[in-house]
């Protein structure tokens, strides 16, 4: 064994500093766990000039990527640079030069995972990315280790901190959309261009890849249906209270009989749900599995230090690894082939709120319509609008089909006593149901 592990550090930002602090300051524990020391070797960066917080002693700064990757003492590789290409560059340059990679990337994992894993398998290599989701939450190794022997059947996850803050204002505060987005701005829970965050692809990729890793299927980023909380108003927050709900945008996976759906949309949780409870930056996913039941992981979703720990985790795992002779082995190739289910086999409750023409024989219109396609109500509001002589009209049903959602709301648009469809979401009722 190695008197010490020698890492490469590609990137010096938030992750990569909270990196260099937890190896400086945590280093017994390290030993502890791994039998040796465990030293950061040279750091890539863009600017070595740049002042920075962070002490990083003697450790060697470069912008030249070949001055680690084919450094023949660096062990492991830990890319915290974010992006796409460069990122894939140098990670599968990293695996052909035989050093185990660690990376907190989930763009690149969720449209490239299936490749570098096989890459990293060819290699006798580790490839390991639980910082890819949920920042310092145990999620990925939890489903990869510790639920490995059962069945997981659903996962429901509130993955992305940034919307769950945004929501979490405008529930308990009464904020606008647009004020608490400038809030999380200002806080820096959010980027200045905040579209990946607010219309779901963030929690799009990272449900691809806890979608993978939990149904041992290739899901593929294309096969998530994304719709983000842009639109969502405090009007329909308000009503959501009124029928028992809570606005969270919910990454949903369900694998029945071979055949997967994966979406990230506002949902409406009953107050009884676990999930309904996680408020501000925080993040958590539900897992129900088909032995072990209902377990939920919770904790902050980003963040330097709490990240940092998801890389560090993986490094352990990697130096373990090689103290046994291991390495490049815990790859597990996809068991089932990729089959999206159809409309007519997806089943969920949905909230619907109409401007409604306040006239005679109008609401039984809606009901006969309902009645036509099957459907039944659970919930039902009526409120008299001032303007226009219309009604609003919120409605819950019982669950139902997409195929029968999509129809309904098509016809629902059509219908001569509809003034408007205002908006339509999701709803997950108690989980017991």
């Amino acid at each position: 064994m190695k008197k010490y592990i020698s890492i490469g550090l590609l990137g010096l930002g938030t992750v990569g500093s909270g990196v260099v602090q937890l190896i400086k300051n945590h280093q017994e524990e390290l030993v502890h766990q791994v039998g040796c020391e465990v030293k950061v070797k040279s750091i890539l960066v863009r600017d070595v000039e740049k002042e920075r917080d962070i002490q990083i002693g003697q450790t060697h700064l470069t912008t030249d990527p070949d001055e680690l990757l084919k450094d023949p003492e660096i062990d492991i590789v830990i890319e915290v640079i974010g992006g796409i290409e460069e990122a894939r560059e140098h990670i599968i340059r990293a695996l052909e030069a035989k050093k185990h990679v660690v990376t907190a990337n989930k763009d690149l994992i969720a449209l490239y995972g299936p490749e570098l894993l096989q890459k990293a398998l060819e290699n006798n290599c580790d490839l390991f990315y639980e910082a890819s989701v949920a920042g310092g939450i145990p999620i990925l190794r939890g489903l990869s280790d510790g639920l490995v022997s059962d069945r997981i059947q659903k996962l429901m996850g509130i993955v992305n901190g940034t919307t769950n803050y945004i929501l979490t204002k405008m529930d308990e505060d009464g904020l606008s959309y647009e004020t608490a987005l400038k809030e999380a701005q200002e806080l820096g829970f959010a980027e200045a261009d905040p579209t990946s965050d607010v219309e779901g692809l963030d929690a799009a990729r990272k449900m691809a890849i806890l979608a993978r890793l939990a149904f041992f299927t290739n899901v593929i980023l294309e096969d998530v249906e994304v719709s983000g909380i842009s639109s969502v108003s405090v009007e329909d927050l308000n009503y959501g209270k009124k029928l028992g709900y809570v606005m969270k945008l919910i990454g949903h996976a369900h694998f029945e009989n071979q055949q997967l759906e994966v979406s990230v949309q506002p949902t409406f949780l009953s107050k009884s749900h676990p999930l309904a409870s996680v408020k501000n930056e925080y993040n958590a996913i539900y897992v129900n599995g088909e032995a072990v039941g209902e377990t939920m992981f919770y904790g902050p979703g980003a963040g330097s230090l709490p990240t940092a720990t998801a890389v560090m985790s993986d490094v352990v795992a990697v130096i373990k690894n090689m103290r046994l002779g291991v390495n490049g082995k815990s790859y597990v190739k996809p068991r089932f082939e990729r089959v999206l289910k159809t409309p007519d086999q997806r089943f969920g409750q949905y909230y619907f709120r109409l401007h409604l023409k306040d006239q005679v024989g109008a609401f039984s219109k809606i009901t006969t319509l309902f009645n036509e396609l099957d459907i039944s109500f659970e919930k039902i509001l009526q409120t008299p609008l001032s303007k226009n002589e219309l009604a609003e009209i919120i409605i819950v049903t019982h669950n139902i089909s997409m195929e029968r959602f999509e129809k309904a709301l098509m016809e629902l648009r059509d219908l001569s006593v509809v003034e408007e469809v205002i908006s339509y979401y999701r709803v997950e009722g108690d989980v017991k149901k």
